[in-house]
């Protein structure tokens, strides 16, 4: 008789597919929350990066509630989580690439500065240039623990791309 790892004590205490989906699309959607928190009722402006580090989550809460609704097979959902792991893996390296932005390690993109609307008339354009605040890539607008917003989404991501891992892992050794 033959045990495999599927058959651990250890790996029946782990999280079904569908609860790492779930999961991962909750955690997805705190982590979109906290940026429009900062964003909208503590009033730090998004650079550039900062909104191109929410596209894999918010493409993560879709493809979550896709998997929830219809991945009803196992290797559906071990599709989905394959699809959330892609997301999870981009999400870390934008967050690595913005924080190392802001820490000086890499060039930040050119047109990472902000831009102002088009002005209808000299008036406008001067109180444009009064008010339009610039939001650079490379200058951090909170940090927590020596850690900026992207560097927290960093690891937050790397975690959520663990347990996207750990569940595709754990299909395939339970389909085995």
């Amino acid at each position: 008789m033959t045990a495999s790892l599927a058959d651990t004590p250890s790996s029946r205490r782990l999280p079904s597919a569908r609860q790492l989906i779930a999961l991962i699309g909750v955690i997805s959607l705190a982590l979109i929350a906290g940026a429009w928190f900062f964003e909208l009722v503590l009033h730090l402006r998004p650079c550039k990066l900062c909104l191109e580090q929410r596209m894999p989550h918010y493409a993560a809460i879709g493809l979550a509630l896709a998997g929830l609704v219809l991945a009803r097979s196992p290797r559906l959902q071990w599709l989905v989580l394959l699809g959330l792991a892609g997301l999870m893996a981009w999400s870390t390296g934008l967050g690595v690439y913005h924080a190392g932005v802001e820490w000086g390690w890499f060039m930040g993109p050119n047109d990472c500065g902000g831009a102002a609307s088009a002005a209808s008339g000299m008036q406008d354009f001067m109180k444009q240039l009064q008010t339009t605040r610039i939001v650079a890539c490379s200058e951090a607008a909170w940090r927590f623990l020596g850690l900026s917003l992207a560097g927290w989404n960093a690891l937050a991501s790397a975690g959520l791309f663990l347990l996207a891992v750990l569940g595709l892992l754990r299909g395939r050794t339970g389909a085995a």
